[in-house]
């Protein structure tokens, strides 16, 4: 589940695509806590296939209810930056910031870059340079094709290839460094 502020309004129609810079995702139990979906005034609740399809998006792990997760997270940023060895794991405000950076063009919509398939690691999600609309998961010496239900069809990753890369270029960076986003379970039907 992610988190981007108060999206909806009283009625439960989503009025914007985030609030704040701190875009996380989280479990969906937590020591009990009860919610009722789109509470009029609270954040609006995100749901995602899995923790990589969170990341490509723009998230990071929760710095409370995924605390290793958000800690494993940092001591990779930290280990993905040039000149870092022995500075601190970052804050989570300074990811954030960068992040938000990363994700957000001007206008509003998704920022990607391009980037040739060769050079990233699992975990990531690219669009092919030729298509608007898909989704694949590098994995496993493949390509897996996003759907909200679950990976549906491998291909064989091509070689050569560029691609466009909808995970940031921190999470890239962070992921490359040792961080293994978690998969969902239709991804290793398909490997």
């Amino acid at each position: 589940m992610g988190n981007r502020g108060v999206l909806h309004d009283a009625e439960g129609r989503i009025g914007r695509t985030w609030q704040v810079k701190r875009w996380i995702v989280c479990v969906l139990k937590f020591r009990g806590r009860k919610r009722q979906v789109m509470t009029p005034g609270r954040y609006t609740e995100l749901f995602f296939l899995d923790e990589a399809t969170a990341l490509a998006a723009g998230h990071r792990p929760c710095a409370e209810c995924r605390r290793e997760r958000f800690n494993a997270f940092r001591k990779a940023w930290r280990s993905a930056r040039p000149g870092a060895k022995g500075l601190p794991p970052p804050s989570a405000e300074e990811m954030d910031s960068r992040l938000h950076a990363e994700r957000v063009d001007p206008d509003g919509s998704k920022r990607l870059f391009r980037a040739s398939l060769d050079e990233l690691p699992d975990g990531v999600f690219v669009r092919r340079a030729d298509s608007a609309e898909d989704a694949y998961l590098v994995w496993d010496n493949g390509l897996l094709a996003w759907s909200a239900g679950g990976y549906i069809e491998r291909i064989e990753r091509p070689k050569k290839a560029e691609v466009l890369v909808l995970t940031p270029a921190s999470t890239v960076a962070v992921i490359r460094a040792g961080y293994a986003p978690e998969i969902h379970p239709s991804a290793v039907a398909l490997s």
